[in-house]
């Protein structure tokens, strides 16, 4: 299905008729904005397209806006300003997007300029920027300081500077605002609005031989007359090794990369300038894709297994009936073989696809098994990108370069028009969800809307998928397909369950190693395998408290304790990112007795470097993962076999693939399991069965997975053993049912802050009332404070509302929740009090 960009103007005559257009705006507020269309402009403008427009308080501000809709209506409640510039010919937005946009803002209950700010990448976004030039009119240098007649003298000799040059001219310790408010109010100098585009293409300097000398007989000429200038003649006689134009006098049109001569250490530079001067070489620039190196495919077959194959099979028979399929397969199942399987068949049929990850980890190893068969027809999308590799994605679907995309949770913003297949690689992952700040979206679930529009199947892939998952399919509203074979006739690991309470008893503990864990890694070292350590804590320790007094190092904007890092030999908060230095003596009472209890993912990788000195540690979490490429130099020397041990947080867990490791090492399992959330048992077991899979891959060898417990009776760790998923749905499902949860109903948080405590609770506590009499005691929750009650100095308390699936009004309820919100909102009393509204909460 085409989705071409439409004109409204195409059947009117533009001087006769004012139109207008309603606008998203990049900013939170719930409604959009009419603005009046300038004739010239009238008839290119498309819905779709991006616009420059002044907005707020005598037009201060610069937006970019997308066209949603135009008209000849105009606006009854004010007067409708002029769209200053229009920036896209052809629509960079499609219907299906705005679309998209309405039904995030109403599901998600915020506002559809919220979903354009996260929509779009920053580098299709303008910026503005003030400048400053003198004033031609002003008489009156007498009015001037010193420093004055300084900028001033300056201005006079550039069109314009900004802020931050000013002030580099003025000298540090300036008052630069106050400089130019009072060259203002002397009528010196005009303040403006600089209006660029953040998207700045990737641009190469190429050089090429002039026309004149295509030509053979032009060209022979050029040599003779050079051979008394040896180094003029050596620069073209190396052009001519790399252009050989002598066969194909066009290929020289395409010139040489100006680099590759320059970076020459026996070429002469300056006879190179003396070429271009003399205009026997001409210089020019040529845009360069971001994603140019990417290898083009290599005609990889992909042989499926007979399970796989079947799989497949099933797919693609579900796919008539279904618009939804889950594929429910073990770890090691093989199933991105059969995603690859099914993108080929999308493809051909002519349609796009895009396949989602989880994590941008998983992007990096993956991507790499993607191209070998799709080559640079394939888009990468994450947030790792640099606003203008994202820019050149978004344009390369709209131009056709890219029928298909990988990427993670903002990949479903993307501009699809022609979507036949979307695939949501491990579904149940929470990394769907995005938290903060609004639009709150599961890229599951807008991915499932996303296809509706476009009439695209979805197929949802997971050894562990979500309990509401597996219930849709259970229900027959979702296909189901089972893939219970491990890919290369490999087997599912041994797991043991490790006592550390006996073995604290026995004292045959190293600090948080097991003797059996140790023993293990010792062995797996002698054997050259490698081992994963999976610790769902970054940082060295989780809490730096007095043995004296009991002090503890506590945020000091936020109700949690400080984590210590090591390495950079500070203490951090993980919720606001306050930072401290670590203290020599408690601050309460003196004490030298200052210890770190608990331990996190850096003090594992201290204690092995330890244990085992001479082995290669690597660790991955948020810590070692900030730099743009490192994802992928740790999974890179990882796989290369340069690391025997690799430390890390749940990123480690989602759906890596290395043949090399036989062990795996879970710490802290109590942790997981015992967390005070209704999808607690689901997610320990998603998590401990996930990062079980990654041992063992490889046939022949069978992989062995401990688990260090203080409880090995627990129910959840038995069925984990046993990789009994289908025995955790039917003892969870029950329980939701029991106690109406998810799937059985919807869930909407609603956390006030402020950051008065006795102002927040006094909002939460009337909100909570005034939802309770109409939606009744049993449907809210609450107010209650949150497990942390205080981030970033605002105090947190939080309602659940709990609504019966399929018997309620669902758009209703939240109509009504929102106009109660905005009661509290407006409430003088209650001012800075913020409402913030998670639908479909995790």
């Amino acid at each position: 299905m085409e989705n071409q960009p439409y004109s409204l103007f195409s059947s009117f005559e533009a001087e006769e008729v004012t139109f207008f257009a309603d606008l998203i705006l990049p900013i939170p507020v719930p409604k959009l904005f009419t603005y009046r269309v300038p004739r010239g402009m009238a008839e290119g403008l498309k819905i779709g397209a991006r616009v420059i427009v002044p907005f707020g308080k005598n037009n201060g501000r610069v937006y970019t806006a997308i066209v949603a809709r135009l008209h000849n209506t105009p606006p009854s409640q004010y007067q409708a300003r002029y769209i200053s510039e229009v920036l896209d010919e052809y629509p960079l937005t499609t219907s299906y997007q705005i679309e998209l946009f309405n039904w995030i803002s109403e599901y998600y209950m915020c506002c559809i300029g919220e979903v354009m700010n996260v929509a779009l990448p920053s580098g299709l976004k303008i910026s503005s920027q003030s400048k400053v030039q003198f004033n031609p009119d002003f008489d009156y240098p007498e009015l001037l300081t010193d420093v004055e007649a300084i900028l001033l003298a300056e201005l006079k000799k550039q069109p314009a500077l900004s802020y931050d040059e000013l002030g580099r001219l003025a000298g540090t310790g300036s008052n630069v605002p106050a400089l130019i408010k009072s060259l203002v109010g002397k009528k010196a100098v005009i303040v403006f609005e600089e209006v660029r585009e953040k998207y700045v293409p990737k641009m190469i300097r190429k050089v090429r031989l002039h026309r004149n000398y295509e030509e053979r007989e032009q060209l022979l000429v050029l040599l003779q007359r050079l051979e008394k200038l040896p180094k003029q003649q050596e620069i073209v006689m190396r052009y001519l090794s790399y252009i050989p134009m002598q066969r194909d006098p066009s290929l020289n049109q395409k010139g040489l990369d100006k680099s590759i001569l320059n970076q020459a250490e026996e070429l002469s530079q300056s006879s190179l300038t003396t070429l271009i001067k003399n205009n026997v070489f001409e210089t020019f620039e040529v845009i360069q894709p971001r994603f140019s190196d990417n290898s083009p495919a290599t005609s990889v077959e992909i042989k499926l297994t007979d399970a796989q194959r079947k799989a497949s099979e099933q797919i693609m028979t579900q796919f008539e009936s279904q618009n939804i399929v889950l594929l429910h397969g073990i770890t090691g199942s093989g199933k991105t073989e059969v995603y690859i399987n099914l993108i080929q068949q999308a493809l051909e049929s002519g349609s796009q696809v895009l396949y989602l990850l989880p994590e941008i980890a998983l992007t990096t190893q993956i991507v790499v098994r993607l191209q070998r068969v799709f080559g640079d027809k394939m888009g990468i999308y994450h947030s790792k990108f640099s606003d203008n590799e994202r820019v050149e994605v978004w344009k390369g679907i709209v131009s056709g370069q890219y029928q298909f995309v990988v990427g993670v949770r903002s990949a479903v913003f993307l501009p699809f028009d022609n979507l036949g297949l979307i695939i949501v690689d491990e579904e149940h992952e929470t990394s769907y969800k995005q938290h903060d700040p609004a639009p709150r979206y599961h890229a599951r679930d807008v991915a499932i809307m996303l296809a509706h529009w476009q009439q695209a199947k979805v197929l949802l892939g997971s050894a562990t998928p979500s309990l509401e998952t597996y219930y849709q399919a259970k229900q027959g509203r979702y296909g189901l397909v089972e893939l219970f074979q491990r890919f290369g006739e490999a087997t599912l690991p041994t797991i043991v369950l490790v006592d550390t309470k006996q073995e604290k008893k026995q004292k045959t503990m190293k600090n948080e190693f097991s003797s059996t864990l140790l023993q293990a890694l010792e062995t797996n070292l002698e054997r050259k395998e490698q081992s994963i350590l999976f610790q769902n804590r970054r940082g060295y320790s989780p809490y730096m408290q007095c043995e004296d007094c009991d002090w503890t190092a506590e945020c000091s904007n936020c109700a949690v304790s400080l984590t210590y890092h090591q390495r950079d030999a500070e203490l951090r908060c993980h919720y606001c990112g306050h930072k401290e230095q670590v203290p020599r003596v408690c601050p309460i009472c003196g004490s030298t007795k200052v210890r770190t209890l608990g331990f996190g993912t850096e003090k594992l990788e201290d204690q092995l470097q330890i244990y085992f000195p001479g082995s290669r540690v690597l660790r991955m979490d948020m810590d070692t993962t900030r730099a743009k490429n490192a994802y992928q130099q740790i999974i890179q020397e990882f796989e290369g076999g340069q690391v025997d041990m690799l430390v890390g947080t749940q990123m480690i867990t989602k759906g890596l693939d290395f043949d090399n490791v036989s062990l795996v090492g879970i710490f802290d399992a109590d942790r997981l399991i015992r967390f005070p959330d209704f999808r607690a048992t689901e997610r320990a077991f998603q998590l401990l069965t996930q990062v079980s899979g990654r041992a063992g891959r490889r046939a022949g060898r069978q992989g062995k997975v401990l688990i260090q417990t203080n409880s090995p009776q627990q129910t959840i760790l038995q069925k984990v053993i046993d990789n009994d998923y289908k025995g955790l749905y039917e003892e969870e499902i029950q329980e939701r049912q029991d106690f109406n949860y998810p799937p059985f109903s919807r869930l909407i948080k609603l956390t006030v802050r402020h950051p008065d405590r006795h102002i927040s609770h006094q909002a939460a506590e009337r909100l909570a009332a005034e939802l309770t009499d109409t939606l009744g005691s049993t449907r809210i929750l609450g107010p209650e404070e949150p497990l942390v009650e205080r981030i970033r100095n605002q105090f947190l308390v939080d309602i659940l509302v709990k609504l019966e699936r399929d018997k309620m009004n669902v758009k209703a309820v939240k109509a009504f929740i929102q106009e109660r919100i905005n009661d509290i909102l407006t409430d003088k009393g209650l001012r800075q009090v913020s409402i913030v509204i998670d639908v479909d909460c995790l």
